[in-house]
């Protein structure tokens, strides 16, 4: 029954990943690959439209998985089964917050999560990478990641607010797919 499948991996994704969405990506490139819901290109399709729309990225994810595995029961199953583990844990945290706060096995265990969440926001950043590019784009598409890069580098250190990196970022690709720049435009 793909419904509770779906749940249940979702469910899995979101008790056992601190950090949100991106540090999310690994595992959830790896269980929809490996059930075969969708194919790697289609996956960071998914992401890029995750990112591109409001939310948080694990759930605009789960939900479009979800609803590309099946429909909008699936997109549900999807979409609970990420979020209600959080649900639960912070209900938990809130309850137990003062009495733990000060506690030094609570706060080394927070200090020892936080490289983990770099590390695999890491890992997400290579593997969408190596998949959205390959070494048959060309330069220009390379040259045009690392000028964006730069500009959304120097964005940030000039704190400009990332909705218009993204649609600054979405425009200049609009662009450069119009001019038939980028591949497959």
């Amino acid at each position: 029954m793909i419904y509770l499948e779906l749940f249940l991996i979702f469910f899995k994704i979101g008790a056992f990943t601190f950090g949100g969405g991106y540090a999310m990506l690994p595992l959830i490139q790896q269980e929809v690959l490996s059930h075969q819901w969708m194919t790697m290109e289609q996956l960071v399709n998914f992401v890029a439209v995750s990112e591109s729309t409001p939310g948080p990225l694990a759930v605009n994810l789960s939900t479009y998985v979800g609803a590309e595995t099946g429909g909008i029961l699936g997109a549900l199953s999807a979409t609970v089964g990420v979020v209600l583990p959080s649900f639960l844990i912070i209900v938990l945290v809130a309850k137990f917050y003062e009495a733990f706060q000060h506690n030094n096995i609570v706060k080394g265990c927070m200090n020892g999560l936080r490289p983990t969440v770099v590390g695999m926001i890491g890992a997400s950043l290579l593997s969408v990478g190596a998949s959205a590019f390959s070494p048959s784009d060309g330069m220009l598409q390379w040259g045009l990641a690392a000028v964006l890069l730069a500009l959304v580098i120097f964005a940030h250190i000039k704190k400009v607010h990332p909705i218009l990196l993204i649609i600054f970022s979405a425009v200049v690709g609009i662009i450069a797919g119009y001019a038939g720049l980028l591949p497959g435009a």
